[in-house]
């Protein structure tokens, strides 16, 4: 015999739903949340989320194409761009936290 579904039945299926939905929206906030902490770091010389104050010598990084920003890192990890500190500051990013941050740069308007 075929069982009707009760209201106990659909609040289990909904909360199964909900933490399945929960898991991947919390995998995909963690990885954000990681991206923008890397780019905080930038804030203090080229402004909060890339935007450097208008007028300043810093370059804003907002808005900026992903593979421009990219190849600038390498450049500068690899000594072939001159800096003052973007030379030391870039060896210490991996490819993929290098790609991520062009990525999340390039967002920015």
């Amino acid at each position: 015999m075929l069982q009707t579904p009760t209201r106990l039945h659909h609040a289990q299926l909904l909360a199964a739903a909900l933490l399945l939905a929960g898991g991947a929206a919390f995998g995909q906030s963690a990885q954000s949340l990681q991206v923008r902490s890397l780019a905080a770091t930038c804030a203090n010389c080229h402004g909060t989320e890339g935007k450097a104050l208008p007028g300043d010598a810093m370059v804003s990084l907002a808005g900026l194409p992903k593979d421009y920003i990219v190849a600038q890192m390498q450049a500068f990890r690899e000594g072939k761009r001159p800096a003052t500190i973007m030379h030391q500051l870039s060896k210490g990013y991996s490819s993929q936290q290098i790609d991520a941050l062009a990525a999340y740069f390039a967002s920015k308007q």
